[in-house]
Parts: structure tokens; C-alpha cells; sequence
């Protein structure tokens, strides 16, 4: 019998690869669009036309377009990737932030038990949650500490989907905890996007001149990921017969300074530095500058450094990635010389 699945945040970067890989693995995927003034189907666009895919609207802010969604199409699995994915506007809209990021996904949890139906539930939880990290590399048994309102709101999904898992014996439920994920898909808004773009831009248009890109901490350092090795991850720990909770990691980390470095290496283009703090930029070898610092792009409470173990969804999901740090920029820069 065909497998079904809901994936909610269909429109976004994980969304879209998620539908690619379910639709390829002969599912019928119903995504869950939510309407908006501007049209936000771009990474879906291409899914239109099958005739396994199928969009409902719907918001996770709205109890009864999730129970119609789910009532409606009875999915052997659900996606949650909804989300206000910002970290920094988290700060600027912290209760709209927890209505979506933290109440929505209780909203589905309260959606199922009511409806009686079984399906199996993915809840995209995050690196955010180690925020002050307690030691490193991260592992699932890591204390918690976050250090915004997403990540605050995503520690609320966490526990609740752990705490339905152990109050409700017939369901499954798991969370995987992502660290960050690019592709070329992923929103402008992203600090990786921002950089790759601005760095295709110098190709598209050689001739023109360029403002530099601005930037905030540049020696925070994150783990990164390719974001399709991290769907077929989300896929694999619901083809598992127990649930359980995994983090998806590369477990190596970068600076953002690195990844300036790294997205400028892809064109040929060397960044030197000078100045420190605020007063830092970055310049190519014939002066021009490349990288200035907005403190504008500060958040209120610095996470400095996150790093992923990956060894347990390695050894139980037999999940590897295929995408290095390095292929993960190149690509993105190279995408970003075409449009």
C-alpha cells in the first residue's frame, strides 16, 4: 500500500528536498502551504503538476486547519518543518515565535490524540537548544541552554513531543536535532544565502560595484550540513521501529569568517583582514572592500560555538552525509552566478 505523508513548512529549503525524496520513494505527500499576501511556492513549484503531491492550506497558529489537514488525509507520517526559522528576529517577535514554534507543535500533538489517529510524527527541533553550550561536541544527552526565544519555543516542542512519547505508549514520536543545514534553497535571510549571493553577484556582474557584504560576529562557529543529507536523516529515523531522538551533524565546525573565506576561495577571490571588532573588514587583493562589520547584526545573546556528534544516528539510522563543508558553499555559489 502507498505510504502518505504531511509535511508541514513544505515551501521551505528542508521542505521542498523532503517532498523530492519522498515523492522519488513513491509516497503521496500533502503539503501544508500557509497563505500569505506574497506568493512563497518558488520550491514547490515543480511538485505542482505530480500527481502524488497534494497542497492544503493551513497555519500551525490554527487548530482547525490542522485537524481539517489531518483529518482529511489520515497520513502514515507527519513532517513538522513549520517554523519562524529567524533566530535574530526571534528577539524582535518572541510571542508570534512561541505561537508557531512551540504552541503550534502542541496543537498537532492535541490534533492526533483527539482525532485517534496514529500517525508517526517528525519534529524538526535544532542546535539552538544547546544555545550556552554545556560541553562540546554536542551529544542527545547534552544540556539544554538556550540562548533566544526560538530556541527557547523549540525546547518547548522538544519536551513536549519526549513527553507524549512517554505519557501515550501507541505513539511515536521523534526529534531531530539539526544543526545548521544549507543549500541553495535556503532563504536570503540566512547568513550562508547572504554571503553566497553577494559572492555570485561579483560574477553575474564583474563590471559593477559591489557594496560590501555586512556582517555581525564573525567568529561565531557553527556546524554545517547539506540540507539533503539531512532529510534523508529526518526520513530514516521514521523508518525506525522505536522512536527515538538523533542529532544530524557533520561534527566539524566553522567560522563565519571561515565561510566568507571559503564562499570568496570559490571565485578565485582571497580575503584579507584588518581592523578588530566593530572597526574589522575584509578586502580582496586589489582593495576593494569586500566584508564590513553591523553591529545591527548582533544578537542580544550570542551562541559562539555549536558542534554536533553524529555517532549515534550513524551507528543505529546508518545515516552519512555525502556533502563536505566546502561542496555545500561551492554549490551554493555557484547556484547564486545563475540566476
Amino acid at each position: 500500500m502507498q505510504k502518505t505523508a504531511l509535511v508541514t513548512g513544505v515551501t521551505g529549503q528542508d521542505g521542498s528536498y523532503l517532498t523530492d525524496l519522498l515523492l522519488k520513494t513513491q509516497y503521496k505527500v500533502y503539503g501544508l502551504v500557509r497563505r500569505s499576501s506574497t506568493p512563497n511556492k518558488e520550491n514547490i513549484d515543480k511538485y505542482i503538476d505530480h500527481p502524488n503531491f497534494i497542497p492544503f492550506y493551513g497555519d500551525l497558529t490554527d487548530i482547525n486547519s490542522i485537524l481539517t489537514v489531518i483529518q482529511d488525509t489520515h497520513p502514515d507520517e507527519i513532517y513538522n518543518l513549520a517554523a519562524q526559522s529567524d533566530v535574530r528576529i526571534s528577539f524582535d517577535v518572541p510571542v508570534s515565535t512561541g505561537d508557531t514554534n512551540a504552541l503550534g507543535v502542541m496543537r498537532i500533538l492535541e490534533a492526533l490524540q483527539s482525532l485517534k489517529i496514529k500517525s508517526k510524527f517528525y519534529q524538526a527541533s535544532t542546535s539552538e537548544l544547546f544555545g550556552k553550550v554545556q560541553e562540546t561536541p554536542q551529544k542527545e544527552t547534552t544540556p539544554f541552554y538556550p540562548r533566544s526565544p526560538y530556541g527557547v519555543a523549540k525546547l518547548y516542542a522538544y519536551w513536549a513531543v519526549k513527553n507524549y512519547r512517554e505519557s501515550y505508549p501507541d505513539f511515536f514520536g521523534c526529534n531531530g536535532i539539526l544543526f545548521n543545514h544549507e543549500s541553495p534553497l535556503r532563504g536570503e535571510n540566512f547568513v550562508t544565502r547572504k554571503i553566497t549571493k553577494a559572492v555570485g553577484k561579483r560574477i553575474m556582474f564583474p563590471k559593477e560595484r559591489h557594496s560590501p557584504i555586512e556582517l555581525g560576529n564573525l567568529d561565531a562557529k557553527r556546524d554545517w550540513g547539506h540540507a539533503k543529507d539531512y532529510v534523508r536523516g529526518m526520513w530514516l529515523m521514521m523508518q525506525q521501529d522505536e522512536p527515538d531522538d538523533y542529532i544530524l551533524a557533520t561534527g566539524e565546525t566553522h567560522s563565519i569568517r571561515e565561510l566568507v573565506e571559503c564562499a570568496f576561495a570559490s571565485i578565485n577571490e582571497e580575503v584579507m583582514w584588518g581592523g578588530s571588532g566593530l572597526d574589522e573588514k575584509g578586502y580582496n587583493g586589489k582593495g576593494e572592500l569586500l566584508v564590513t562589520i553591523n553591529p545591527d547584526f548582533y544578537r542580544p545573546a550570542e551562541v559562539d560555538l555549536l558542534l554536533g556528534d553524529p555517532s549515534k544516528a550513524e551507528k543505529k539510522l546508518n545515516w552519512k552525509r555525502e556533502y563536505s563543508f566546502t561542496d555545500t558553499i561551492e554549490e551554493m555559489v555557484q547556484h547564486d552566478t545563475l540566476m
